[in-house]
């Protein structure tokens, strides 16, 4: 009896197990079916999110990447013309080295080394995904976000041959009407005169649309379509226009709703501080550990600010020396720098203490108030927090200077008038300076400093995109020295030199902050963070 019980038991659970393995396998086996639907072009309009469980560490791994690639699309963008070729070799470069799918690679060969095309393809769907959670959230972010992807979209679908070109029209259903012969012969001449790049013979041999007018207004706009009756005739060599308006109205639409699941989002202990950092993350090089600790002597410190500290540095240490004098956001924020540029903490106490005498502070009230602080700085006070100097994003970001404060971004934070007097206080030439007002009115901040490094260094391009106060300092003394390291002028007492930086809001996202998460799944499909309710 026992013997019989026990038997049906084990019957009953061994098929309760080959159902709950049927059911594994057929979804395993949709989700390929999916995935490989999903891939099967190099280009999308993502408009299915990812339905698989992804690592902590991919999920952060995929979202720094992608970022990467979107801030330089847009320094690309401001620096370049976007059809000219320069453009096109540095962003093919760019997109390569990152490993997000660009050229026409069909098959899924395992390439001799790196990913194969289908995984390049995967990361690109589920990264545009994660920093659609990341900048969904406010107007600034969502239209942000919009411009480079959508830059990033022109460049990839302009970059398809023809054939590849009708494949993604057809995969995503997208039907425009094109004009008959006999209207295309009608219109011949005013084709060929109206419509840029085309003659009688290209005329002949391409389709042309007829599309409405609002649905091409890039090419209106620099007069290169022909307009009659409220419709634009496009040529297909043109056809991105009308896609990428169309990208563009279905992403936006697709952020809003998005915004909507927030909430979820934000309740996940997981994701939420990671989402939140993206928005305003610093992906560079890492400044937090100080690799020429005390090769700086304070002696130096006055001629490295004229020849090689970005303007918010070179304003606060302005600020300092005629004031004797900084509020906390100013002092946190120049002495992060000058602690990341090698100062070691006996310096940075002895010239903290040396400027503070000069005005309303004697020592013993520096000591008593001021050099806990500088000390906490180090990671000798407190948490033992070693603090990382900040990057361009967290100075633009920072609560703004009010009256009597000087940190902050120049470039960002100042009255273009006042910032023109700056700039001429400087010694940077009337056309520079207009340069610099037309990037700050764009508000490219970042590029504007980067264009104040070019003019104070006598150079036509930095090779570089800027993205650090630190990293200024590093590129000028490179191209100053040629190369060598700073050489110490002066003897200063050494010390409290502190210890590796923990990972603060600002240090680089290049790897999972907790080793512990690397393994640990994002159990819920990134899809549930994408419904429609």
């Amino acid at each position: 009896m026992q013997a019989n019980l026990f038997q049906g038991r084990r019957v009953s659970c061994f098929r309760r197990f080959q159902a709950h393995n049927m059911q594994f396998t057929k979804r395993k086996k949709a989700i390929g079916n999916y995935q490989a639907e999903l891939y099967g072009h190099c280009l999308q309009f993502y408009g299915q999110p990812p339905v698989e469980n992804i690592s902590l560490s991919e999920f952060e791994t995929f979202a720094v990447e992608r970022l990467k690639l979107l801030k330089t699309v847009e320094n690309l963008g401001v620096s370049y013309v976007k059809t000219s070729e320069q453009y096109k070799k540095k962003m093919e470069v760019e997109i390569s080295s990152l490993n997000f799918p660009y050229r026409t690679e069909v098959d899924d060969r395992k390439p001799l080394t790196g990913p194969t095309e289908y995984e390049k393809r995967r990361k690109d769907h589920i990264s545009h995904f994660i920093l659609r959670l990341a900048y969904c959230q406010t107007e600034d972010l969502r239209r942000w976000f919009i411009q480079q992807e959508m830059d990033l979209f022109r460049y990839r679908f302009t970059d398809l041959p023809s054939k590849f070109k009708s494949d993604f029209l057809h995969r995503n259903n997208l039907h425009y009407d094109t004009i008959s012969s006999e209207e295309k012969e009608n219109l011949m001449d005013k084709l060929v005169h109206s419509t840029f790049t085309v003659s009688g013979t290209t005329v002949v041999e391409q389709d042309f649309y007829k599309v409405p007018f609002q649905d091409a207004l890039d090419l209106v706009r620099t007069r290169k379509v022909f307009l009659k009756g409220g419709y634009a005739y496009i040529p297909h060599q043109d056809i991105v226009t009308i896609v990428l308006n169309d990208f563009r109205t279905r992403l936006s639409k697709a952020l809003a709703l998005t915004a909507r699941s927030l909430p979820a989002v934000q309740s996940d202990e997981r994701l939420q501080p990671l989402l939140s950092h993206l928005s305003h993350a610093y992906v560079g090089q890492d400044y937090s550990i100080q690799k020429n600790v005390g090769k700086i002597s304070l002696e130096q410190i006055d001629p490295l600010s004229a020849k090689s500290f970005p303007l918010c540095m070179r304003q606060l240490h302005k600020a300092l020396r005629e004031n004797h004098h900084l509020r906390h956001g100013g002092r946190m924020q120049y002495g992060l720098f000058l602690k990341g540029i090698g100062l070691t903490l006996d310096q940075a106490l002895q010239f903290w203490r040396a400027e503070f005498v000069k005005g309303k502070v004697d020592a013993d009230k520096f000591d008593k108030a001021y050099a806990y602080s500088i000390r906490h700085m180090f990671g000798k006070e407190g948490k033992r927090t070693d603090y990382t100097p900040y990057s361009c994003m967290k100075v633009i970001l920072s609560n703004p200077p009010s009256q009597g404060d000087y940190h902050g971004c120049p470039f960002r934070h100042s009255d273009p008038e006042l910032l023109k007097q700056k700039l001429q206080s400087f010694k940077i030439s009337p056309a520079g300076i207009n340069q610099i007002l037309e990037l700050v009115k764009g508000m490219h901040y970042q590029l504007a400093c980067q264009k104040y490094f070019e003019l104070t260094h006598g150079i036509e391009d930095s090779g570089f995109s800027l993205n650090h106060p630190n990293q200024y300092f590093v590129e000028s003394q490179r191209l100053l020295t040629g190369g060598k390291e700073v050489k110490r002028e002066a003897d200063t007492p050494r010390g409290g030199q502190g210890v590796p930086a923990n990972k603060g809001a600002d240090a680089p996202l290049d790897k999972p902050a907790n080793p512990a998460q690397a393994a640990a799944e994002v159990t819920e499909d990134l899809d549930s963070l994408f419904q429609d309710d």
